[in-house]
Formats: structure tokens, C-alpha cells, sequence
């Protein structure tokens, strides 16, 4: 298995972590921090690398650890109306903060009057006055300020000025195609492999499999009629992939049934009974309890096939159970 897949703290308590909503009212406790910023969207490999660079920099130091995002994501802000885009919820990116040792999230609010600060303004109004960030780390492509004006000269040329150290990190991939040069991690070419259903190359890249996370809604029960029994779970937000069936891990959050299991999903419409909506639906194999209303990480470990329209019901189950046993072969 690819080492990233073993996050540093998988499983600290959420409750370790702070979140301070705007940078004009940091309480003492959150300032003097060294401060990794960017978007973070899926906290993939890329992302681990600042924010790895961050840690070792705030333990030598005996400082914070915090992390600087905006919330909604500036793309939201300035194209509200676009497709969903994201990665990972501002929930889910907070555990996964959470579990690359984090202590703080500088969840900023992206609005007009955070878009209009010119890009020194940034860095003396909200990095120095605000957070008062003894340090920052930043990717190699890190831009900020009113038209995306600063870059990493400017970055440092102001750090000197106002007393703060600088770390950029270089890009992060692997070795391209061709053999020359880097392809680099990036929440796009993620975005890519999932909607081509290559959920392997987006595992990798994000150093965990990719997940759809969400309480489990009352649907129409159907899937009890025909023999498999599903957990339906809303895309709300997020980037929908490649529509079809996959093998998957489930991890019940909370509840009587807490734990993790393995499964077969469909992600779709559901052609076959005229549906419009995209619902994950998931059977847990070997598993018959009631889990309505629970929260749900489902990770999509492998693609098995796009989605399709059946004439009836016999041909659905007779596909279903073919799906379940590809599922469990993938799942080991």
C-alpha cells in the first residue's frame, strides 16, 4: 500500500481542533502561529506536503499549527452558479486536517470585501495584524490578494518588512509520462480521474481513496423489495464522478452500528425507475441493521461499470448480484 495512505493522527478527536471564523477577532490563543495557506480542496499529497512543512516548523518552534482557508472557496464567490466543484466538504476537510495534526483552521468568509484587499493589504491586514502568523507555508503556486496580484516575491519581499518567515514548497507528483519533467498533484487532475472513473489514480494522488460522506436518508426502500437493501446518500456540494457501480468501504460514523464494512454502490439517476436526482446508494455486505439517520464515509475503492437502464427488475438483481460478487473481489 502507497505510505501516504497512513495519515499521521487517523483518528483524532475533532475536538482537539479550533475554528476561528474571522481574522479581526483571533483570540490570544490562535495567534502567533505558523500558518499553512491555500484552499486545500481534498487535502490531497500536494497539500500534505505544506502542511508537513508547516508542522515541523511549529514544533521546532513551540507554536500552533494552524491552517488559513477561505470559506466558501473563492471559485463559489465568483462563480456561484457553476457546477459543483469540490472535493471534499468544509466538514470533511476539517477532519482531514484534523488528522494531519492541525490545531487550528482559519476558516476566513470569501465575500466582496475579502476579494477587494489588494494583495499587500492581504498580508498586513490579515497575516500580520490579524493572525499575527510568526511563519507561513505555501505551495510554489501560491497567489493571493484583489486579481490574484501577489505571488511568492511579493510574499517574501513583505515578510522581510513586517518579521515573518516564508517557506514555499516546491510542486509534488510523479514522474511524467513522457519521463521528462513532474506531474504534479493537483485537485483538477483529481477532479479528471474521478469522472473517468479512474478512482485508483485519484487514491493515490490524494493519498487515501476518494469519499462521499453524508447522513442516510430516508428513501423509497426498494431495494429491500429485490433482496439488497441500500443506504442512500445525497451528493450535496461536492463533485459528482463517473455515474455507475463501485466497490466500496463504508465507515458508520455513529450510532449502535459504528464501525467499517464493505459494500458494492451505485452512483446515479437510477434510470431504470425514471429517477432525475444523483443518489448514492450502498449495500453493506453481510449487514442488516437499521443505520437511518447515521453519518457515512464511503470510499470508492473501484470502478465496475458505468451506470445502465434495465428492462425489469429480474435482470436488475441478476446484475446487482453479479456487481456484489466483482465488489468482493476488489475488496479482498
Amino acid at each position: 500500500m502507497d505510505p501516504a495512505f497512513h495519515p499521521i493522527n487517523k483518528g483524532r478527536p475533532a475536538a482537539a481542533m479550533r475554528i476561528i471564523r474571522h481574522h479581526t477577532d483571533v483570540p490570544d490563543f490562535a495567534r502567533g502561529a505558523v500558518v499553512a495557506i491555500g484552499n486545500f480542496d481534498g487535502v490531497h499529497r500536494g497539500h500534505q506536503a505544506v502542511i508537513g512543512t508547516a508542522r515541523e516548523l511549529a514544533q521546532n518552534m513551540g507554536v500552533p499549527l494552524a491552517v488559513m482557508v477561505f470559506e466558501p472557496h473563492p471559485r463559489q464567490f465568483f462563480a456561484p452558479d457553476a457546477p459543483f466543484f469540490r472535493l471534499s466538504s468544509f466538514r470533511a476537510k476539517v477532519a482531514l486536517l484534523a488528522e494531519q495534526g492541525v490545531e487550528i483552521v482559519y476558516a476566513l468568509p470569501f465575500d466582496a470585501n475579502m476579494a477587494a484587499l489588494t494583495a499587500p493589504d492581504f498580508v498586513s491586514e490579515v497575516l500580520v495584524k490579524g493572525l499575527g502568523a510568526v511563519h507561513v507555508a505555501v505551495g510554489y503556486d501560491f497567489c493571493f490578494g484583489k486579481g490574484r496580484a501577489g505571488d511568492i516575491t511579493l510574499l517574501r519581499y513583505m515578510s522581510d518588512m513586517e518579521g515573518f518567515g516564508v517557506s514555499v514548497i516546491s510542486p509534488q507528483g510523479d514522474k511524467s509520462e513522457s519521463g521528462e519533467g513532474q506531474d504534479a498533484y493537483s485537485s483538477t487532475r483529481i477532479r479528471d480521474a474521478l469522472s473517468e472513473g479512474r478512482v485508483e489514480d485519484a487514491a493515490h494522488m490524494l493519498g487515501r481513496p476518494w469519499f462521499i460522506e453524508g447522513r442516510v436518508l430516508d428513501g423509497d426502500k426498494r431495494g429491500r423489495t429485490i433482496g439488497f437493501p441500500t443506504a442512500n446518500v445525497a451528493l450535496d456540494g461536492i463533485v459528482t464522478p463517473k455515474l455507475g457501480v463501485y466497490a466500496v468501504e463504508i465507515e458508520i460514523e455513529d450510532g449502535d452500528h459504528k464501525g467499517t464494512y464493505k459494500g458494492v454502490a451505485n452512483l446515479g439517476k437510477r434510470p431504470t425507475f425514471n429517477k432525475k436526482d444523483v443518489l448514492l446508494e450502498v449495500n453493506l455486505f453481510d449487514f442488516t441493521g437499521d443505520i437511518y439517520g447515521a453519518h457515512l464515509r464511503v470510499s470508492l475503492i473501484g470502478f465496475i461499470r458505468p451506470e445502465q437502464k434495465f428492462d425489469g427488475l429480474d435482470a436488475l438483481k441478476a446484475q446487482i448480484a453479479a456487481d456484489a460478487d466483482s465488489a468482493r473481489q476488489i475488496l479482498g
